[in-house]
């Protein structure tokens, strides 16, 4: 398996598919990835050389905020709104949507399962 930003990615799929393993990384980013590095999209991590993954690691080092870095990054963005105290940030302590989503009868995958009272009637 070939290691990049530090996730090992699966060498027998093909590289777009490959590359989606790293957290922040979907289709589209790794589509331009591999765009960006010249290497044809429906290659196989195992048939890429070590300097078309060396290409690929440059990339995604100086363009992207993957792995660790974004999930610490979501984390303080999160953390902010909290702190500046606004309507996303109480909803989001609370464990409530903020996106204007109704709650009285949904949003049991944010609110989380219903409580064992309710679930007996």
């Amino acid at each position: 398996m070939a290691r990049i930003s530090g996730y090992e990615v699966p060498d027998k799929k093909v590289a777009w598919v490959a590359l989606t393993a790293i957290f922040g990384i979907g289709p589209t980013s790794a589509k331009k990835i591999l765009a960006r590095a010249r290497i044809d999209e429906t290659k196989r991590i195992k048939d890429l050389a070590e300097n078309d993954l060396a290409r690929i690691r440059s990339v995604i080092e100086s363009d992207f905020v993957v792995g660790g870095a974004l999930r610490e990054r979501i984390q303080k963005d999160h953390q902010r709104l909290g702190d500046i105290a606004c309507y996303r940030g109480e909803r989001r302590k609370r464990g409530l949507p903020s996106r204007g989503q109704k709650t009285q009868k949904n949003a049991r995958s944010h609110k989380g399962s219903r409580p064992s009272a309710i679930r007996r009637k």
